[in-house]
């Protein structure tokens, strides 16, 4: 039996750290948990984007990779683009032109990877700083020319004066000596000035020379260790939408061509926009797929409807090492003995691994209200439930309340899903593109659980399943409303099936009916 108390393990839980950033590298590298193929994928020397929604692990995985490359001799930058900037309004500024805010902020980035370059090069004691010195001079030089064009105002003075004097009078002297003496004086002034004022005007535009800036990171490359470097932007959501483009674009200009950069950009799939299509087959940005190989989705990872025994094996593997990072010498010497102690019954940690949806950040934070009612007890079921609403109060009903659209939709598919249909899941066509399906994903509410779901009577039509977050249904458990399966199969039979099939023919009813909702009236406001 292990010495902590149950209290001393509740406390435990409660401090977990719950955002990647608020953790140091080797905490991150500690409580990594790999999925199947995760670290491979994000492992590659392809410039890539990493999707996933809030929480899902984007930074983590991140800084994991960044780590194990240079723990390989690897140089590595990672840089949280929502740090960027020294005046943080001035990307946001509709007054100053999009271009120029664009060529601003990349000006921004690349002055943050040269300091990072900067730093890896004074901290790598077989690097000369004799020769890698005036390298990332040149580098800093050509990221930070500008010229003149357009409204500043500059003005230059010159002056010039010329004085002279003039006076005329006469004095009467008397001497110690009988006599006296008379005196004329004559003295001229005069004082002349002339100046001259010139005034210029232009505005203060930032040019970036890309064949120069090409050439001092191919000459830095070669100063560095294995001659590569891999270039990690996370936050990419942080960035204006409007600039997303011209960023994507100087990106592509800049470090896309120069041998052995890498870069990995970690952004969010529904509010990213990397690419604008020009009149004439031109754009502005990068090509997915193109440009950069083909991005990979954390989401994807984290979908476990098809094998309940992966999610439970991850969530187990994750609490443990986090709590080993918090508590290095504890007796507890595996997940399964942690999981004993800590939840009251092997049902009370399924719950759980129900509440948290496969999204690690509303794991962690469920987990922590669930001790904190515990207290000195082990974790029950009605303590999952109950922290999962408060949860899902806190970190998400809040921003779909600020949308009144998303919210009645919301709403509605509670009504015809779980409340008619007594199902958590339903089906959309893949071809289905709803702004407040996407606000609702995005908020962590609807959980995409199955892409390209098909059936053979119905050629070239394929379905994503979806289904509702536990936390805005939890309170309808206890009642008559309460889900009885993921999917409900067709009329005439009264049973549910919980993993996505392949053929959705025989869950044809709970295809979700998008433009019922649009044509339907508002409906009133539903205790969810």
């Amino acid at each position: 039996m292990p010495q902590e108390s149950n209290q001393q393990i509740a406390r435990t839980f409660v401090q977990l750290t719950k955002r990647a950033e608020a953790a140091d590298p080797a905490t991150l590298v500690q409580t990594f948990v790999d999925i199947g193929t995760l670290l491979p994928s994000i492992s590659t020397k392809d410039n890539q984007v990493i999707f996933g929604r809030r929480g899902t692990g984007k930074t983590h995985a991140l800084v994991y990779a960044l780590e194990t490359a240079k723990a390989a001799g690897i140089a590595t930058v990672y840089i949280d683009l929502r740090t960027v900037g020294s005046s943080g309004g001035i990307y946001s500024d509709t007054k100053i032109s999009i271009t120029e805010r664009a060529t601003r902020l990349l000006l921004d980035v690349l002055e943050s990877v040269h300091y990072e370059i900067l730093s890896v090069a004074l901290n790598n004691e077989n690097l000369d700083l004799s020769i890698a010195g005036p390298l990332l001079d040149a580098f800093g030089e050509s990221i930070t020319q500008v010229r003149v064009e357009g409204d500043i105002a500059i003005e230059r003075q010159t002056a010039r004066t010329i004085s002279s004097e003039s006076n005329t009078g006469t004095t009467l002297q008397i001497n110690k000596e009988p006599g006296l003496t008379l005196i004329n004086t004559d003295k001229d002034a005069r004082s002349d000035s002339e100046g001259q004022k010139i005034t210029e005007s232009g505005a203060l535009t930032h040019r970036v020379h890309f064949g120069s800036l090409s050439r001092s990171l191919n000459n830095i490359l070669e100063t560095l260790p294995q001659k590569r470097l891999i270039i990690a932007l996370d936050e990419w959501v942080a960035i204006p939408y409007e600039l997303q483009p011209y960023l994507a674009d100087l990106l592509k200009r800049a470090l896309f061509p120069v041998k052995g950069v890498v870069v990995k950009i970690a952004a969010i799939e529904q509010r990213s926009n990397f690419r604008i299509k020009g009149q004439f087959r031109d754009s502005i940005g990068f090509e997915e797929g193109g440009d950069v190989s083909t991005a990979i989705n954390l989401d994807d990872f984290m979908v476990f409807e098809n094998d309940a025994n992966r999610a439970t094996n991850f969530l187990r593997d994750l609490i443990y090492k986090h709590y080993k990072a918090e508590v290095p010498f504890s007796e507890i010497n595996s997940a399964d003995e942690l999981i004993r102690v800590a939840f009251t019954q092997a049902n009370a940690f399924e719950e759980f691994v129900k509440a948290a949806e496969g999204v690690p950040r509303d794991a962690i934070n469920i987990l922590s209200i669930a001790a904190q009612k515990a207290s000195d007890t082990k974790i029950s079921i009605p303590h999952v439930r109950s922290a999962a609403r408060v949860w899902y109060q806190r970190s998400k009903e809040a921003a779909v309340n600020s949308d009144p659209e998303a919210q009645r939709l919301l709403h509605w598919i509670i009504d015809q899903v779980i409340g008619a249909k007594k199902s958590r899941a339903f089906l959309l066509p893949s071809g289905t593109r709803h702004q407040l399906i996407d606000t609702l994903y995005d908020e962590r509410v609807l959980h995409l659980i199955k892409r390209g779901m098909s059936a053979q009577d119905q050629p070239g039509i394929r379905y994503y399943a979806y289904k509702v977050d536990y936390g805005a249904y939890v309170e309808l458990i206890t009642t008559d409303r309460a889900p009885r399966g993921l999917l409900a199969l067709d009329e005439g039979t009264d049973q549910f099936i919980d993993v996505p099939p392949d053929d959705y023919r025989a869950i044809r009813r709970t295809i979700l009916d998008i433009e019922k909702f649009e044509a339907g009236p508002v409906l009133p406001d539903i205790a969810v």
